[in-house]
């Protein structure tokens, strides 16, 4: 209300009113048009008059009052405010209007601002409105084409006579707001608003386009309530106008009479909406544009220009009906008769399609009465209804004859009825009716027929119910009893039994089916007793399922007894087997020699195996009886008792097994000590006799080579008996256990001890000797060849440093010094060489060491060494002069060649005079220095070399003298040519820079003089004078640089005239025309700097408050938005636009404390109105800022929430897809038929789930996030839970389905299998039947070979046997693991049967056929062919080749096998013959030859057995021969092959690799181990070998001694180098340990190094945590730093080689561990310091915003509505009050405390520490003064209400005492007299009051001397009436006593 009265006092443009002609964008109408538009556009930023800026200390311009300054500067930010709501209403109207428009051409803008910039939608709008085509736009997007584009529109609006003014293509392109909403007003004014015109009713008289429209507003409106039109502002704002526009038109869209004025929003929502749905017209505008103070006029009107053109159309149309009315009324009287009979021909029709609808309806009764009660119903249709209907149609034809003969009477045309109404239509219609009347009788007889047939159905459905439900009964008895027998051939039979039962029951179930049929067939015929038939059928059904459960628990007894039956059967095979066990057990039989034991041995650990594998078969046994035998309450098939007792008994007796196990090894193994201590001592004595004879031998070497190798071989054997002797300690040591503990053999064993220890004992002296005179040969050898190697290498090198080739030129001299200098560093290095020569010869023995021989020869190398050092060394000297002098003389060449290069283009290069070719110039000879810098370098490096070749005394010094002098003569003079060119260019340089350099400055004075004349037209207006400012600011610091310029300048003029004296004139004479600018600009500053003042700050401070509001105000919409992300990229796009937001709030918050500064500075100390309202506007600016903080917060919490959503929806459709796909793929797999298409079915299969396990963890996690989600109150919590649950269902389902489908797929894989095998097996037996049948033997000849072959078909038929047995016992287990399959495999196994059955049949039959063929041709046949043989059997057993190496020694055992098994099968050939012989003579076939030949064939079969087995004896020692030399040379091969390996003196060089040496070493060392029973066994068999005579014996004997030795040496050789790479281990150990320690330390100290600090207290807790965590882990360390010191100590005590690295290592580690520990220990310190900072910050935050707190409650405005009320606030705020000073000044305490300790202590931000501190001190002063304020205020109101509540107190004291005054005057003077004593005695009691009231009176007066205005009047008026009281209280009363006394006394 304040700024609509401050308003309407102000002149102008600044009061807000209804649209006048001349609009906010332009000048009055233009003459051509018509219709208001903009002639004259106001310049952008122009802001009010200088006259209008409030400046303190000015006085108010002409016209203006002081306060009408003062309203001015208190409403300019609420019109600032209201303008640009005004604008966002009418760019958003305009947008929705430009698009409305541009809809028609599929076009859309989003920014009316930007998008029309380009020009392009501009041409498309206008294009649209006006129907004519505009030139094309230009394409680009460059400015000029924009600028293009928009000019061709403002061309077009020109032609069309709208005149712009002042509106350029400019400003549209640069998106001038203003400019750009003036352009659409005027294009709306133009082709909406312009042709609307409106008649008055009296003169016709035409107004404008604007009054037109609103007085069409107002006509359509006219008496409506609540509606009156006379603005298109304030009239339409409660949007009743609007539905009474659309009213008026369209009555049926709005009830308009239950709308109220007083709810705007739904009115203005509900017209917007109904034009927009129904009227199709564009929502321009929303309610809350409208629902303001002042609405927005263009707005309003063109919306409502669009409800005049719609509703105009409309009224055109309603004209049009009317004329065709008027022509209908000449023919109402003929009309009203047509219509009669139209009526009746209407009802009539009307009646007859009813009846037949009815007729037609075809439900009737669902029961046999109802269908009677239906056709008795119709054939009362038939006699009462439709007979006058009947007489009605008769009277229709006589109406229709009486219109058309009056018609035609009146010369009118005949009525004709309309198509449907003829009386020929109502005949077929009639018609029609008995058509459907006929149907309708037969429908209803056919339907009672039905209901006849449906009880008959019922009755029998009872009847079968009934027998059905007896016999289910009956079989639920029989089902229910239990008698299965107690033995396994009882319960199998009550199994078969009860499968009978299920059969039967199983084929009664189609009887049930038939009755579920008959209720069915009625359910289906709608029977109507349905719900009874339903329950019986339910009855039967009941009784089935019963049944089908009683009799599937029957089964499942059964099998359990059968299962317990199976159990106790396996109980006693397992009783059975362990009896047999116990006999084998209780053997008295333990061994005769170590073979035997072993063997005996090896026997029991079958036994134990055994034992031990029907372990696993008695508790598989015991675990299925524990089943039957468990305390649970179901079924048991037998006492629980008896099951335990046979477990019991069952576990009693295998334990007794074990026992008897146990003892029986025991014994063995005793046995097997005492045999292999006497092996072991045999075969140590063969071998100590064996090493004997071979260190016996007198051979030492001929040669190095040989004394190498024997001596290789005696080391070899030390090692072999260094192993042997351990091995040999271990046996004495098991003889003495043996003798310890009493063995029956401890007298041989002593004796065996020791002899073997006195033949060791020798052997050890033998091979001593041996040693040491093998070692004196080979040093004797190994001298001379050494020295024969040195005498060869120095006459190779003599050769080559002798030689005088120096080279020809520098490459070549260079190869040659790299060649010598190879061959210098190998003479240097082979001195070692002979020094070595010189020590191996003291090694020798004396006699050889001091021998001429050795001497000389040592003298003769001495001498040729130093001869080749010295050739060496000179030749090198030659070598080195030579290439110094080549490289001298090519750098002087090219030096010499660049000089003259550059000389001859200096003497040829001149001087230029312009400016351009000086710079050209001087560019050259910049490039020239480092060029001449690098020549020089090279010039001293040809003089360096020169010195140093003169005095060395190089042969050539004389030409290289020369050379040098010539190189420095030419370099001098050219630098001296080169300085003089380049002082002349920088001399002529120097004067065209000057000049150069005048003219610039001299430009920019100019320059800077028009600036400071072009703001003579500034400083009119507050933006004329900012501008200014501006620009005299930036000028200042340009006048600066220009000061200094011209200093520069007067100290050049200066230098280049004393160098330039014949220039120095014209110099001068720049310098002083350049001073004279400068003089005249400083003059012009002066002048324009002195007609500025000071008048825009405030101002400035004000508009700057404006912008800010109107950003935060914009800002706050934009947040407010409830926008939500449908698809996650616009859930990312409006969470990135949001940070934007945040960035631009964090932009904004500098200049929100800048304003805030300024205003308390401005506002300080201010009393004013206008500096209260000032501060009212901050104080709302504060409110906005923190409420726009929390909206965003708010907002990011929602898009978040909606961010994670559209994430886990993406996952969710992936998961889907995955599930989608599962979920087909097992809905279309289908069983293969194929055992491959079982195999790959399942492969595939399980490559599936191993998918399906892929993706799990991607379903897995999606189902996570989704729970996640809900869990954290997502706002679509219900959605993502529907989701997850349905996700996780499904893949459950999938996982349950796919295992489900594995498993039918390998079920199918087994029986595929199964018919596989049997259909191969019936190939086979086809086959075999085929050979079987065949009978083709009639012929002599062949019958013998036929029947050998017959017999070994027989023999295969046989053999084959068993494939059928494996198929029968495969289908067995088969059809027990998958029942469904029994009927199947049960037809495939009898099928395979039968089918073998004839097949035995049929070759039986062969058989015996080919055997009565011919017995006696057989016989005599098989005779000669026994006899053949054996002669071919005596000829192969006479060769005497026994193989000539082990291959050829067992291709000859094979065919002596051969041999063998045909020598059995012909012993059965020849037994036949005796059987065959026996039969021919019984049958009396039989002679004396045929006898005869069987006796010879029989006694030269028995010759053979003796020559056959012979032979074999011979094969047998020969393999035994051959295998051993193949063993013995394998074993050799095999030490070989691992000697380098135990040899090797590679030990690692770090840990790992040391590692994986120890280890392949110890896998060597277990593979010497594990080879060593091998090795004993060759020597083992040795023995028997070497005992038979053999030409090889002796080479046998040497083979075993070289294994012997190498096997020995290899053992040596892994013992040491295994303590080899133990030592290298502990240091490649200690080195890891103390890398890691290092490396963990330099982790730690970077850390510690780090100079990351918190951010804020919660990670600074954090980061200390985890510093304490890292330094008690440091802590910690130092025990692994000990350790690694203890280490070290320990390696250097015991002499490591490595003990001075590993002494500097652990040094370097302790030095690293001490500097850990110092800067944990600082950063400790860092980290406390910051975490007491954040600390201070939280209390001083804390203490703040409790500060704040209390300031509300202190600033509190509330000063109590009474005396009672105000009492109480004071208080409850003298309580706050003390509550604050107590809490408030101890926690202030506190915290400077705090932070003085900070500041002491020298914390790095104390600086920010005391700021804090003082900022907490001056808010905890301002709450103390705000205190103090609020109680001085309350005191006030205190004093004040109190005067109200005395003085109304005394004032109903008064009016009480005035009411107890009587009324009665006195009837005489008694009575009168008495009165006035009464009311004496009542003025004493006022007088009383009188103490109280002239202290009111006083309370009164200094109330009012300290309040003013309406408090002092209120006072003033409460004392008035209390005086009034007692006034009227006193004086009536008194004087009414006096004059009643005088009158009695009268």
């Amino acid at each position: 209300m304040e700024l609509q009265s401050a308003t309407a006092g102000l002149p102008g443009p600044l009061a807000p009113g209804p649209l006048s002609p001349t609009s906010d964008y332009g000048g009055p109408l233009s003459p051509g048009s018509g219709c208001p538009g903009p002639s004259h556009v106001a310049s952008p930023g122009r802001g009010p008059s200088p006259s209008l800026s409030p400046v303190r200390g000015s006085s108010p311009g002409p016209g203006f009052s002081g306060q009408a300054a003062f309203n001015y500067n208190q409403l300019e930010g609420r019109f600032k405010q209201l303008q640009d709501e005004r604008e966002a209403v009418q760019k958003k109207t305009f947008t929705k209007w430009v698009n409305s428009h541009l809809s028609r051409v599929s076009c859309r803008i989003t920014d009316l601002y930007m998008d029309l910039r380009d020009g392009r939608m501009l041409i498309k709008l206008l294009e649209v409105l006006s129907g004519e085509r505009l030139p094309k736009p230009t394409k680009g997007r460059m400015r000029i084409h924009c600028l293009e584009n928009v000019d061709k529109a403002l061309q077009f609006l020109k032609e069309q006579r709208v005149h712009l003014e002042n509106m350029g293509s400019h400003d549209i392109v640069d998106g001038n707001h203003r400019l750009t909403l003036g352009l659409i007003w005027t294009i709306i004014l133009r082709f909406q608003i312009q042709d609307i015109s409106v008649e008055t009713e009296d003169n016709k008289e035409k107004k404008s386009a604007k009054d037109a429209l609103l007085l069409w507003c107002q006509m359509k409106t006219a008496g409506y309530p609540n509606v009156n039109i006379h603005n298109f502002t304030t009239s339409w704002r409660d949007g009743m106008a609007f539905n009474a526009l659309i009213h008026k038109h369209r009555p049926d869209l709005i009830d308009f009479d239950k709308l109220k004025k007083s709810n705007a929003h739904y009115n203005l929502q509900n017209a917007f909406n109904l034009a927009e749905q129904h009227l199709g017209l564009t929502k321009l505008l929303d309610p809350e544009d409208i629902s303001v103070d002042h609405p927005d006029e263009k707005s309003i009107i063109t919306y409502v220009v669009t409800y005049y053109h719609y509703f105009s159309k409309m009224k055109a149309l309603k004209v049009e009906g009317k004329r065709i009315g008027k022509v209908l009324d000449n023919a109402i009287e003929t009309e009203k008769m047509i219509e009669k009979y139209e009526s009746l021909a209407s009802d009539l029709l009307e009646w007859i399609e009813q009846t037949i609808i009815i007729l037609n309806n075809r439900k009737f009764a669902n029961s046999l009465v109802g269908v009677q009660q239906q056709l008795q119903a119709f054939n009362t249709y038939r006699t009462v209804e439709k007979p006058p209907k009947f007489t009605e149609k008769g009277n229709l034809e006589v109406l229709l004859f009486t219109i058309q003969s009056k018609m035609r009477a009146n010369n009118q045309k005949v009525y004709t009825p309309r198509e449907g109404k003829l009386i020929s239509d109502i005949n077929k219609a009639w018609e029609r009716l008995e058509k459907a009347e006929h149907e309708r009788e037969l429908a209803l007889r056919t339907e009672l027929i039905r209901q006849e047939k449906l009880e008959q159905l019922a009755r029998r459905f009872d009847r079968k119910a009934a027998m059905r439900e007896t016999w289910l009964s009956e079989n639920q008895r029989l089902v229910s009893q239990d008698n299965f027998g107690f033995d396994l051939q009882a319960v199998e039979a009550a199994t078969k039994k009860h499968e009978a039962i299920e059969t039967d029951i199983a084929a009664y179930e189609e009887r049930v089916q038939a009755v579920v049929a008959v209720a069915k067939e009625l359910e289906a015929e709608s029977y109507h007793d349905i719900k009874r038939i339903t329950a019986r059928k339910d009855n039967v059904i009941r009784l089935w399922e019963y049944l089908l459960e009683l009799l599937k628990a029957r089964r499942q007894r059964l099998e359990m007894n059968l299962g317990l039956q199976r159990v106790f059967q396996e109980m006693l095979y397992i009783m059975d087997w362990m009896d047999e066990m116990k006999m084998l057990l209780l053997s008295q039989d333990y061994g005769k020699h170590l073979l035997g034991v072993e063997d005996l041995l090896q026997k029991h650990a079958l036994v134990e195996a055994d034992i031990s594998i029907q372990a696993d078969r008695v508790r598989n046994v015991n675990r299925n009886a524990q089943k039957f035998a468990s305390d649970t309450e179901d079924y048991k098939p037998c006492d629980p008792q008896i099951i335990k007792d046979r477990v019991a008994h069952l576990e009693f007796c295998y334990q007794e097994l074990n026992q008897l196990a146990a003892e029986r090894r025991a014994r063995l193994e005793e046995s097997r000590r005492l045999w292999k201590f006497f092996w072991e001592m045999a075969e140590e004595e063969g071998w100590i006799r064996e090493k004997e004879q071979i260190l016996s031998s007198e051979d030492y070497g001929k040669d190095l080579t040989g004394s190498l190798r024997l001596l290789s071989q005696h080391k070899a054997f030390e090692d072999e008996m260094t192993g042997r002797a351990a091995h040999l300690q271990q046996t004495i040591k098991q003889g003495e256990e043996l003798v310890a503990d009493n063995h029956f053999g401890a007298d041989k064993i002593k004796e065996r001890i020791k002899d073997i220890q006195e033949q060791w004992a020798a052997l050890e002296h033998l091979s001593a000797v041996r040693k040491a005179r093998l070692q004196e040969a080979c040093n004797q050898h190994q001298f001379q060849a050494d020295a024969d190697d040195i005498d060869t290498w120095m006459l190779d090198v003599l050769r080559i440093v002798s030689s005088v080739d120096v080279g020809h030129d520098e490459f070549s001299t260079q190869a040659l010094v790299k060649k010598h200098k190879d061959v210098a560093e190998e003479i240097g290095s082979y001195r070692p060489v002979i020094d070595a020569l010189h020590e191996q010869s003291r090694t020798l023995p004396p006699e050889k060491a001091n021998s001429e021989e050795v001497q000389s020869r040592l003298a003769g190398i001495e001498e040729r060494y130093k001869e080749v050092a010295e050739l060496t060394r000179l030749r090198k000297q030659a070598l080195q002069d030579a290439l110094a002098l080549y490289k001298m003389m090519s750098e002087a060449d090219a030096c010499e060649v660049w000089i003259d290069e550059k000389e001859q283009w200096l003497n040829s290069m001149d001087i230029p005079e312009k400016l351009e070719d000086l710079e050209v110039v001087q560019h050259r000879f910049e490039s020239l220095e480092p060029e001449m810098n690098s020549q020089a370098s090279r010039v001293a490096v040809v003089n360096q070399v020169a010195r140093q070749l003169i005095h060395s005394g190089h042969p050539s010094e004389k030409e290289i003298k020369a050379q040098q002098d010539k190189l420095n003569t030419r370099w001098s003079q050219f630098r001296d040519l080169v300085d003089q060119k380049k002082e002349s260019l920088n001399s002529a340089l120097g004067v065209q820079n000057y000049h150069l350099e005048c003219n610039e400055t001299k430009s920019w004075i100019k320059e800077k003089t028009k600036v400071i004349e072009s703001t003579q037209e500034l400083g009119n207006d507050l933006a004329g004078v900012m501008a200014l400012q501006r620009k005299l600011t930036g000028m200042e610091r340009d006048l600066v640089a220009i000061q200094d310029k011209l200093s520069d300048l007067g100290k050049e003029a200066e230098r280049l005239g004393s160098e330039h004296p014949e220039q120095s004139e014209a110099i001068k004479g720049r310098l002083a025309e350049i001073t004279g600018v400068w003089d005249e600009m400083k003059d012009t500053l002066k002048n324009r700097e002195e007609s500025l003042g000071e008048a825009s700050k405030l101002q400035q401070f004000l508009r700057d408050l404006d912008d800010f509001q109107s950003w935060l105000s914009r800002t706050q919409t934009v947040i407010a938005s409830e926008d939500m992300p449908n698809t996650l990229a616009e859930a990312e796009k409006l969470l990135a636009q949001h940070e934007g937001i945040k960035n631009e709030i964090r932009n904004y918050e500098e200049d929100y404390q800048k304003m805030r500064d300024m205003g308390e500075m401005v506002t300080q100390g201010q009393t004013d109105a206008q500096y209260m309202f000032l501060r009212q506007r901050l104080q709302a600016l504060d409110t906005g800022w923190n409420e726009l903080h929390k909206m965003w917060e708010n907002r990011q919490n929602l898009l978040s929430q909606s961010h994670a959503y559209q994430l886990f929806l993406r996952d969710t459709k992936q998961a889907e897809a995955f599930l989608n796909n599962q979920e087909y793929v097992l809905a279309h797999t289908e069983m293969p038929t194929t055992l491959e298409g079982a195999e790959a079915a399942i492969k595939k299969q399980e490559d599936f789930m191993t998918t399906m396990d892929a993706n799990e963890e991607k379903i897995g996690a999606v189902v996570d996030t989704g729970r996640r989600l809900v869990a954290d109150d997502n706002i679509n919590a219900e959605r993502i839970q529907e989701k997850v649950d349905s996700i996780d269902q499904r893949h459950k389902k999938n996982r349950a389905a796919a295992s489900d489908l594995l498993m039918r797929l390998k079920d199918n894989r087994d029986l595929q299998k199964f018919l596989q095998d049997c259909q191969e097996l019936s190939l086979w037996i086809n086959e075999k039947m085929l050979t079987a049948q065949d009978m083709s033997y009639d012929e002599a000849r062949n019958l013998h070979s036929k029947w050998l072959k017959h017999q070994a078909f027989m023999a295969e038929l046989q053999s084959n046997k068993e494939w059928l047995d494996k198929i029968n016992k495969d289908g067995q287990t088969l059809m027990a693991e998958k029942p469904d399959t029994e009927a199947m495999v049960k037809e495939k196994l009898a099928s395979l049967q039968t089918m073998w059955d004839e097949l035995e049949s049929t070759t039986q039959t062969k058989a015996k056929c080919l055997f009565d063929a011919n017995k006696a041709e057989l016989f005599t046949q098989s005779c000669a062919d026994l006899d053949k043989w054996l002669g071919g059997l005596e000829a192969q057993l006479q060769s005497d080749d026994y193989g000539k190496d082990l291959t050829s020694v067992n291709i000859l055992l094979k065919k002596q096998q051969i041999l063998e098994s045909q020598v059995d099968v012909r012993q059965k050939e020849v037994e036949e013959l005796q059987k065959q012989s026996q039969a021919l003579s019984q049958e009396g076939k039989g002679s004396e030859e045929v006898d005869g030949q069987r006796v010879t064939v029989e006694r030269k079969f028995q010759t053979l057995q003796e020559p056959l087995k012979k032979r074999r004896d011979h094969l047998m020692a020969s393999r035994e021969i051959h295998q051993f030399n193949r063993d013995v040379e394998d074993e050799i091969l095999w030490v070989e092959e691992r000697m380098p390996l135990a040899t090797s003196t590679d030990h690692g060089h770090n840990l790992q690799t040391v590692q994986l040496l120890i280890k392949k070493n110890q896998t060597l060392q277990k593979e010497i181990q594990g080879h060593q029973p091998r090795y004993d066994d060759i020597f083992e068999r040795s023995q028997h070998v070497l005992r038979e005579d053999s030409p090889t014996t002796e080479l046998i004997r040497q083979r075993l001694a070289d294994l012997q030795s190498l096997w020995e040496q290899i053992k040596k050789e892994t013992e040491k180098r295994h303590t080899r790479l133990s030592e290298a281990h502990e240091a490649q150990q200690y080195y890891f340990d103390a890398a890691e320690a290092e490396a963990w330390m330099s982790e730690q100290e970077l850390y510690m190094m780090s100079e990351e600090k918190a951010k804020d207290e919660q990670s600074s807790v954090a980061m200390l945590k985890k510093h304490q965590i890292l330094e008690q882990a440091v802590e910690d360390y130092a025990d692994t730093v000990h350790q690694l010191s203890s280490t070290s100590r320990g390696l250097v005590a015991a002499g490591h080689p490595d003990s001075e690295r590993i002494g500097m290592r652990q040094s370097q580690v302790d030095k690293l561990y001490a500097g850990l520990k110092d800067l944990s220990e600082e950063r400790r310190g860092k980290l406390d310091e910051r975490f007491r900072l954040f600390q201070l910050n939280r209390e001083v935050d804390d203490l703040e915003q409790w500060i704040a707190e209390r300031e509300v409650v202190a600033g509190s405005h509330e000063l109590g509505q009474d005396y009672e009320h105000v009492t109480m606030l004071q208080e409850r705020f003298r309580e706050f009050a003390r509550d604050t000073g107590n809490i408030g000044q101890e926690r202030v305490d506190g915290v400077n405390k705090l932070a003085d300790e900070l500041i002491n202590t020298g914390h790095g931000d104390a600086a920010t520490i005391a700021e804090w501190k003082d900022g907490l001190n001056e808010a905890w002063a301002d709450l103390l003064e705000l205190i103090d304020t609020r109680t001085q205020i309350l005191a006030a109101s205190y004093e004040l209400h109190k005067f109200y509540h005395d003085a109304k107190e005394i004032l109903n004291r008064i009016l009480d005492k005035h009411k107890k005054l009587p009324e009665e005057l006195g009837r005489d003077q008694n009575t009168v007299e008495t009165l006035q004593r009464m009311h004496t005695t009542f003025e004493h009691d006022i007088q009383a009051l009188g103490t109280q009231v002239r202290q009111l009176q006083e309370d009164a007066v200094r109330l009012q001397s300290a309040y003013a205005g309406d408090k002092a009047d209120d006072i003033q008026k409460r004392e008035g009436e209390r005086r009034k009281g007692e006034v009227r209280l006193c004086l009536p009363q008194m004087s009414a006593l006096h004059q009643s006394s005088f009158w009695l006394q009268f």
